[in-house]
């Protein structure tokens, strides 16, 4: 008897800890909910030129007297830009955390696969190489199809080795070696571009919203929008693979399987953010790291919603701090995430020192 009031005891407190802990990440989501929604309206309404918010509600909403050009201003670049920052860095930042268990290295992050250098080096071949595909000359077609050409080659390759591969620590070394080729053949075609065609392509390395349409806002929206949904379906298997690939597959799941559809997913979203905005950086990196120390929790069915709520606040503030700070010159936006996720990756290294 006393065994079973001890056992009910502790169900009781377990059940107490885990409705706490749901209230508590609700209140969090909710509040990540609306944190996105004013980062909309934030980054939409400043930058070089300030907008009121009395003009910027007459513009969205077209009503009453307003500056046409100002409601260029706002519809044609700065409306499309803020939503791709903002679906670019919830693609990267849920890429991120899914690579992170995948792999069970706190240091992996998008990019690991190669699917970020095979993007480069198409687009090298365009901007570089004279490689046209089709195009007269370099227009932002022909690189989002260089980048996103690039970046499918790899992830096809990766995804053959996937189903050869008996372990994830064999599928990353592929992955980094597949970009080390990349790398060095691009590296050759820069040793012999013209020094204007090299600017250009250094330029684009560097990474930039700016280069968004409404042309390229439902493209991103397309691919990444259903993928974000069909995420529900990898939380459970997620949860499972974290406690070990053995565990996974005594829960049944299929792991072949579950690594090809995580691999595709990842590269998919890593190559759209890369095609559009070129390699940026640290955000599939730090922001899953961000997410667990704001949840306190490793149950991806909160980090994964958490991670792209979390991904598209700080992409999109890192945009607003690389097109403001400095205006009217614009800093490359990886510089401006790396100040956020190179002090998160030396803060992981230290704690971590005597596991890494």
């Amino acid at each position: 008897m006393l065994n079973e009031k001890k056992t009910d005891s502790f169900n009781d407190q377990m059940t107490t800890e885990l409705e706490k802990l749901n209230r508590r990440s609700s209140l969090l989501m909710g509040l990540l909910v609306v944190a996105v929604v004013l980062t909309f309206s934030f980054c939409v309404g400043f930058g070089s030129l300030k907008i009121g918010l009395d003009e910027l509600i007459k513009i969205i909403f077209r009503f009453g007297d307003y500056d046409p050009v100002l409601s260029e201003i706002v519809w044609d670049i700065r409306f499309p830009r803020t939503i791709g920052a903002l679906l670019g860095g919830a693609a990267l930042a849920v890429a991120g955390i899914m690579l992170q268990v995948f792999f069970r290295n706190p240091i992996v992050e998008p990019f690991v696969l190669g699917i970020s250098s095979g993007a480069v080096l198409c687009v090298a071949l365009v901007m570089l190489g004279g490689i046209s595909l089709g195009f007269g000359a370099v227009s932002p077609m022909g690189l989002f199809l260089a980048a996103l050409l690039g970046s499918s080659v790899v992830m096809v390759v990766v995804l053959m080795f996937a189903t050869r591969v008996k372990d994830v620590v064999s599928l990353l070394v592929i992955g980094l070696m597949m970009g080390y080729i990349c790398s060095a053949v691009t590296s050759v075609l820069q040793s012999f571009a013209e020094k204007e065609a090299l600017q250009g392509f250094v330029v684009w390395t560097l990474g930039s919203f700016s280069g968004f349409t409404w042309a390229s806002v439902r493209i991103i929206v397309a691919l990444c929008i259903p993928i974000f949904g069909s995420l529900v379906l990898l939380v459970k298997p997620l949860n499972a693979f974290s406690m070990g690939e053995e565990y996974a597959m005594s829960m049944g799941v299929n792991i072949k399987r579950f690594r090809i559809f995580l691999v595709a997913i990842t590269s998919i979203l890593a190559a759209v953010v890369t095609a559009f905005a070129g390699p940026v950086g640290f955000i599939g990196l730090a922001v899953p790291h961000l997410a667990r120390l704001l949840f306190k929790t490793a149950d991806n069915k909160i980090l994964v919603p958490g991670s792209i709520l979390m991904g598209a606040i700080v992409t999109a503030c890192c945009d607003l701090i690389s097109r403001t700070i400095l205006a009217p010159v614009e800093l490359p936006i990886s510089a401006v995430t790396a100040f956020i996720g190179a002090p998160i990756v030396i803060y992981l290294i230290m704690k971590r020192r005597t596991s890494l």
